[in-house]
């Protein structure tokens, strides 16, 4: 059995950061990462953008070229997936029956792409975007003459596709269960903008409907059957409804894992040696008033990695990463700081129309996010009224023409 001082578990952004960090703050151990994926890592958000619009090869989203891990000394064991640990023998089981030993375990296995439940969800017309092999398989049908496309889910992975496929010339129809898009992440104004930009870009965008089944002709989707009896008929269905966060082998083995694998401010699981970072890590967010939630973001994963690379080399110091964000759609690039969560005001800076604005988000009375579309300036200006959650007043916060930094209390 080989053994490592430091095993990875996930090869995406926050995998990668670890190892990189682990060497950066003076690990000298052997370390490996261990992955389902197949291929080195690379960057994720470009799937549902620049990678299916094929506007950058694979290659140029590599984190970093295979030569790099080598020269690291970071064994990379890809195509493998860990279905066990065993905290007290600090070993962890690989799906084709291997078993690999640790020193430290850095749990960075992200998840999967949540399944729809319906009949016909299975159906290989019926895809996920959440890795290369997703968006390779995507691109195939359409290189077969798919052009008819049912979008299921109005987040962000959604609305990135929805925007792709329309520029590569296919018929979208997009489905929201809810009353509008990104919902669950953004207030009324920026959903309301982004409906009708989708719409005036063509996309069929369809809110408070539900799916009652896909149908299919052999192994392939056909249309997509609404609650209300209606059939979309489509070649392509893509389903972007979030993901499981990859926690069961943890929780097998006595983390405290409720909604994903709770861990503290050092990104320690209640494992010994083990620590959880990225996608699957609860813990408690200043930004979030202290609520224990789950970031599914690149900024959340790397930060995460320097924190548990900094305490396993024996440097802690605390997870306290500022959120954000980011969405490219058409010509537009949407950019976030901070968490809006039980905001009670919002404030809007600049015109819509216009293309380019901000969403300021309050709190009682204080600044705790904004949603900056095409405003560069509010978006490198706000970081500092988000992290002193700074108290505005909202007639100076909507005056656009007032630069954010000069709000900025003495």
């Amino acid at each position: 059995m080989d053994r490592y001082d430091a095993l990875i578990v996930g090869t995406g952004h926050g995998g990668a950061q670890a190892g990189l960090a682990l060497r950066q703050n003076g690990f000298e151990g052997t370390i490996a990462m261990v992955g389902r994926d197949k291929e080195p890592p690379y960057e994720r958000p470009p799937l549902s953008k620049e990678y299916l619009a094929r506007e950058k090869a694979f290659e140029r989203i590599l984190i970093r070229p295979a030569s790099f891990w080598e020269d690291k000394q970071v064994d990379l064991v890809l195509g493998s997936e860990v279905v066990a640990v065993d905290a007290d023998a600090r070993t962890v089981s690989l799906k084709d029956g291997r078993e690999l030993g640790y020193g430290e375990l850095i749990w960075s296995a992200g998840g999967s792409p949540r399944k729809l439940t319906c009949a016909g969800a299975d159906l290989a017309s019926v895809h996920a975007v959440r890795d290369k092999a997703d968006v390779d398989a995507i691109m195939a049908e359409l290189d077969n003459g798919a052009k008819r496309a049912v979008v299921i889910g109005g987040g962000y992975i959604g609305l990135e596709a929805a925007a792709v496929l329309r520029k590569l010339g296919c018929r979208v129809v997009l489905l929201e269960a809810l009353d509008r898009v990104l919902a669950r992440v953004a207030g009324e104004e920026l959903s309301r903008f982004f409906e009708a930009e989708h719409r005036r870009q063509g996309v069929d965008v369809r809110l408070n409907t539900l799916v009652a089944c896909i149908e299919g002709d052999g192994n392939k989707a056909t249309g997509v059957k609404l609650a209300d009896g209606e059939v979309i008929d489509c070649d392509i269905v893509i389903v972007g409804i979030g993901i499981v966060p990859a926690i069961d082998q943890l929780a097998a083995a006595g983390a405290d894992a409720p909604n994903g694998v709770t861990v503290d401010e050092y990104c320690r699981t209640s494992l010994p040696n083990v620590h959880a970072i990225g996608d699957v890590a609860l813990h408690a967010n200043s930004f979030a008033d202290g609520a224990m939630i789950r970031l599914e973001s690149v900024q959340n994963a790397n930060d995460m990695a320097n924190t548990a690379a900094k305490d396993i080399c024996g440097s802690p110091e605390p997870y306290a990463a500022t959120p954000w964000f980011w969405s490219n759609q058409y010509d537009l690039k949407l950019q976030t700081v901070g968490l809006s969560i039980g905001h009670d005001q919002t404030v809007l800076r600049g015109d819509p129309a216009t293309g380019g604005f901000s969403v300021v988000y309050l709190k009682g009375g204080r600044v705790i996010a904004l949603d900056c579309v095409n405003a560069v300036k509010d978006y490198v200006q706000c970081r500092k009224l988000v992290e002193a959650r700074a108290e505005i007043a909202a007639e100076m916060l909507a005056d656009a023409e007032t630069p954010l930094k000069q709000l900025m209390p003495i």
